[in-house]
């Protein structure tokens, strides 16, 4: 088998063992030996890795302070080459999994006791919910990326925000039903996910983490455990009680961001780091998805049967409507969101277009909130233009979400669709997102039984936050800091420009 293998160092992560897959020849994994915090809003990568693809390849450049173990740069140098993909199989940077060897087998697989973790975002259950689950949001240093200095305000800004927030974005949810339909439609997409993986002879354990409400990610931790002393954490004891040998770790996002897969891994791996026997356990890692053919397909077949509720399917422009990140995640942190975004449209067009289908598309980011540079071209202003381009009719793809949630059944069905109808546009369509999509569970399924061989232990790794580092080494230095910090901090938080921008509904 044709393999190329590389091997490079992350802050408290080990790739190796990087191959290509004999089930999805471009499907790539990583092995997390030694993971301990990846792509947090302080850790950098190391080295530079190339990864080979076929058909087109991309490097991603990083480099790390050894001293502080912060990151200094990261970002995917140079643009996708050869973009002329007409096969069936994409590669997906970042994927964790490897392949199973010719010596092992499904039978050797059936031996483990597996478990599947999925990430998720999470949303407020009830209206009630709604302020502490903006606090829960705000208060992420992965959502609010504040300078060194700043970081003691992190809670109290949260706080401030999601006091400012509620209102509008209670609003919102009581437009879709009084609360967020994702905690349900991810309950039913692990039970697809188990039924799948069992038809395919590997009984799983399938626990569901969202990071922002219930179950949040310590809470599934806590799921996946068997006999425990009395003075052992929740954590031990329900890893005790499954008695999981293997798990895999799947997150609900397509395309890897620092805010959404990188926030929920950062979390999860520090739960693995303060527990000794969380750490022994062997995980596996798949940190996107977005290349496999499953996925392109299953998305390929929604537009496409979407198209035929058109009067005149060719004259319908597709619209994909991605969340958006700050402009400060791809430029300073190396976010390879946009990238990675920029080429899921690229294969997705590519796969209606080996069905004949040559319809006009166009991409573009929603959700901005603040008063800093998100993500361009914005989606409100990209509906205004197509309408006084002359464009009639319109098919909106929520590409960067699998399941029904705010931002696809308030912002894009209820704020868009009127934006656009108001702007010129005639007809209107949406996409439904993958949902319980039989190809799209079929294919996650795939990737879970590509990714167990690359299972490995996370060990632990002591940790010292940075205010302490900085308080030992100069506390009347650190104090000033803090004085001028909080009195800078007030000013702009003040502003009216701020405290207008917070008010926004957000998710």
């Amino acid at each position: 088998m044709d393999a190329s293998m590389a091997s490079s160092t992350l802050p408290g992560v080990k790739l190796s063992n990087f191959t290509t897959s004999k089930f999805n020849p471009n499907s790539s994994v990583i092995n997390l030996k030694f993971a301990a915090t990846f792509f947090t809003c302080s850790a950098w990568l190391h080295a530079k890795l190339q990864v080979p693809l076929r058909s087109h390849t991309c490097e991603i450049k990083c480099e790390v302070s050894r001293n502080s173990g912060s990151i200094s740069k990261l970002k995917l140098d140079g643009p996708i080459k050869n973009r002329g993909l007409t096969g069936k199989t994409f590669s997906s940077v970042g994927i964790c999994t490897d392949p199973l060897s010719d010596n092992e087998s499904h039978s050797h697989v059936e031996e483990e006791k597996v478990g599947v973790l999925l990430l998720n975002l999470g949303g407020p259950d009830t209206l009630h919910d709604v302020q502490p689950f903006l606090y829960n949001l705000f208060a992420d240093p992965d959502i609010i990326r504040l300078p060194r200095l700043f970081r003691f305000l992190q809670r109290p800004l949260a706080q401030l925000i999601s006091l400012l927030r509620a209102p509008k974005s209670k609003e919102a949810y009581a437009s879709i039903g009084g609360g967020s339909p994702l905690r349900k439609i991810t309950d039913d997409q692990a039970n697809a996910l188990k039924s799948e993986l069992e038809a395919k002879k590997l009984p799983t354990n399938v626990y569901i983490a969202m990071r922002y409400w219930h179950p949040f990610t310590e809470e599934a931790a806590q799921q996946a455990s068997r006999r425990a002393k009395p003075h052992e954490s929740n954590v031990i004891l329900y890893i005790k009680r499954d008695g999981i040998t293997k798990l895999v770790v799947l997150p609900l996002y397509p395309q890897f961001s620092i805010s959404t897969t990188g926030s929920s891994i950062r979390a999860l791996q520090n739960i693995f780091r303060e527990d000794k026997i969380l750490s022994k356990l062997p995980v596996a890692v798949i940190m996107s998805w977005y290349r496999r053919y499953g996925y392109i397909k299953s998305m390929a077949d929604l537009i496409e049967e979407e198209l035929q509720s058109f009067k005149t399917p060719r004259e319908v422009m597709i619209f994909f409507s991605a969340h958006g990140v700050p402009v400060t995640y791809v430029v300073d942190a190396g976010d390879p969101y946009k990238d990675q975004m920029e080429e899921c449209i690229y294969l997705i067009m590519q796969e209606l277009k080996a069905r004949g289908i040559e319809n006009k598309h166009r991409l573009a980011y929603q959700s901005r909130v603040g008063p800093v540079q998100w993500l361009k071209p914005y989606t409100d202003e990209v509906l205004v233009e197509l309408g006084q381009e002359g464009v009639k009719s319109l098919l909106a793809v929520p590409v960067s979400f699998v399941s029904e949630h705010i931002e696809t059944l308030e912002e894009i069905d209820m704020e868009y669709k009127e934006l656009a109808l108001k702007s010129g546009v005639e007809n209107w369509g949406r996409v439904p997102a993958l949902g319980l999509t039989t190809s799209f569970i079929t294919d996650l399924a795939d990737a879970v039984i590509e990714a167990l061989p690359s299972a490995a232990p996370m060990p632990t790794f002591p940790t010292t936050s940075s205010s302490q580092q900085q308080f030992a080494r100069d506390p009347v230095g650190y104090a000033i800091k803090i004085f001028v910090g909080s009195f800078l901090a007030c000013l702009l938080l003040l502003s009216p420009r701020m405290l207008s921008a917070l008010r926004k509904p957000v998710v």
